[in-house]
């Protein structure tokens, strides 16, 4: 795979790559050297291998195991990587894998009563047999017992536009002993879509009811054209669209040897930190709406039309969307008034920032809420601004630069509390840095052509590529593998900062209190859609 150190392990070799990892992170890891995910993938003679993606370091390649499963099975790392823990049981449900010693092999992606045999990515699932034989249970979760525990299933329909997720507290008063998110309601199998033949229609995995055709004997996938796998990144996670956009173009581009043009390099700077603003300005909007600060919250969310305002006149698209191509980008963008535009909010902007900062009633409730220890955000695989706010300095603009990012100067904040407020200072420092960062690149944006198909790098010979962004909620990574003729897509896998996120959130729930779970959950800026792909 391109920009990536590859060897194949034999399962047999797996534990002792794990432990040898261990010992070179040392007992006090820096940000760097860790698992990031693991994911199957078909293989030309229709088996299947394991590829598990570890970072090196800043600057560094990427580094794969790669693993062919002996009777589809494989030892479980989690106990030793627990990161790995959910990206193996997501293997488990959806391609029907085992994982020998898994601490926790209930399903994920699944919930409890849905058929895991046959698995849902597989040639022999029939997707209306799977409804009917889907039977609902209970969620499997660890006994808490005592005369005084309640037990609250909250979801999987909330109050307010939320999207579907049941989480079931245990507590005794107002202290939480336990706490279990059950996502996954509206599971889209978007990975699978990427190679789905782009005529048909019909859904490709519908467990809980509906038409699929994923699992029909003798059905070929010969995937969707690449170009049009941009469109389909872009609506993952409709909020990040253009870094799902990205991430997936850079994949391609480096699994086909292709160089974007320098416009095209600084305008998807342009776009990303476009992007990054209005969400974190969303994000303290509804930040400040947890912690009953309505004129925080109306404020915030009328900066973030602002910049959407200023999105749709620039682009057409507020959300961005329909610019990044593999190649570059679909068309030119005029941004001789961008500076101006911004002109007119970033006043606004910083007097809202000073505000929030200097309202008591708000910090209070956001400092020691939902404290992330340094340790456990980096063993479960924290990522972004979770992960910055707790200490760890990662963020792959910087640390493994991509479009132009290497051109323009910028600071990545970095907090030690790990708690609400830290969380919620690092992204306030981010608006800032991505203001002065536009304004950087449009001072070094010159004429040019946009999109370019030519091979100006060496091919990947396998068809194989990773892209990677620094999205608005942590670190987002694409894998693409091609088609033999390299026309279309044979596996995608996306590594999505919020089904990092979610792992990681339950650790700071437990021992805190039920008065302070909205704003402990608003602190973390999480995506269900972006978990659910």
């Amino acid at each position: 795979m391109q920009n990536c150190d590859s060897i194949r392990l034999n399962p047999s070799e797996l534990q002792a790559a794990a432990d040898s990892l261990l010992t070179e992170l040392g007992d006090t890891p820096s940000a760097h050297g860790r698992m990031q995910m693991a994911y199957a993938c078909g293989c030309a003679d229709g088996g299947v291998e394991v590829i598990y993606l570890l970072s090196q370091g800043a600057n560094q390649p990427y580094k794969l195991w790669r693993v062919r499963p002996e009777d589809r099975t494989l030892p479980s790392l989690a106990n030793k990587l627990p990161l790995l823990g959910w990206y193996e049981r997501e293997m488990m449900d959806l391609y029907g894998l085992r994982f020998d010693g898994h601490p926790e092999p209930n399903p994920l992606v699944l919930h409890e009563g849905e058929p895991r045999e046959p698995a849902p990515l597989s040639k022999r699932f029939d997707a209306q047999a799977a409804a009917l034989d889907y039977s609902p249970q209970p969620p499997i979760v660890p006994q808490v017992l005592g005369p005084d525990i309640q037990r609250l299933p909250f979801g999987p329909v909330r109050a307010d536009i939320v999207e579907s997720a049941q989480f079931l507290f245990f507590y005794i008063g107002e202290g939480i002993l336990h706490f279990h998110p059950r996502l996954f309601y509206k599971h889209r199998a978007m990975e699978a879509r990427f190679q789905a033949p782009p005529e048909d229609g019909a859904a490709i995995f519908a467990p809980r009811g509906g038409q699929g055709n994923l699992g029909r004997p003798g059905v070929s996938l010969p995937g969707i054209a690449l170009r049009a796998g941009a469109v389909l990144a872009e609506r993952v996670s409709g909020i990040d669209s253009v870094a799902h956009a990205l991430a997936y173009a850079q994949a391609v581009e480096g699994a086909m040897g292709w160089r974007a043009p320098s416009r095209a390099r600084y305008l998807r700077v342009i776009l990303a930190e476009l992007e990054r603003l209005y969400n974190h300005l969303h994000y303290l909007g509804h930040l400040s709406k947890t912690t009953t600060l309505k004129v925080g919250e109306a404020e915030g969310h009328l900066l973030e039309e602002r910049l959407k305002q200023i999105n749709a006149k620039l682009t057409g698209s507020r959300l961005l969307r329909g610019l990044i191509t593999p190649g570059g980008l679909r068309r030119d963008l005029d941004i001789s008034g961008l500076d101006k535009a911004l002109d007119t909010i970033t006043d606004p902007i910083d007097r809202y920032l000073q505000r929030l900062e200097n309202t008591r009633s708000h910090l209070d409730r956001l400092m020691t809420t939902g404290v992330l220890p340094r340790q456990v955000a980096f063993d479960q695989g924290a990522t972004g601004p979770i992960e910055r706010a707790s200490n760890l300095d990662r963020d792959l603009r910087r640390d493994h630069p991509y479009a132009h990012y290497a051109k323009v100067r910028f600071s990545v904040p970095v907090q030690q509390g790990g708690d609400a407020h830290a969380r919620s200072l690092v992204r306030m420092e981010e608006i800032r840095e991505s203001l002065a960062i536009i304004r950087q690149t449009i001072g070094r944006t010159k004429p040019g052509e946009v999109l370019r198909f030519d091979v100006m790098e060496d091919p990947d010979p396998q068809g194989e590529g990773l892209g990677w962004v620094e999205a608005t909620r942590g670190g987002l990574l694409y894998a693409v593998h091609l088609s033999a003729d390299r026309t279309r897509l044979r596996r995608v896998k996306i590594k999505e900062p919020s089904f990092s996120n979610w792992r990681v959130f339950p650790f700071t729930v437990e021992d805190s209190n039920m008065m302070d779970y909205a704003i402990n959950e608003a602190s973390f800026g999480l995506s269900i859609a972006g978990a659910d792909r």
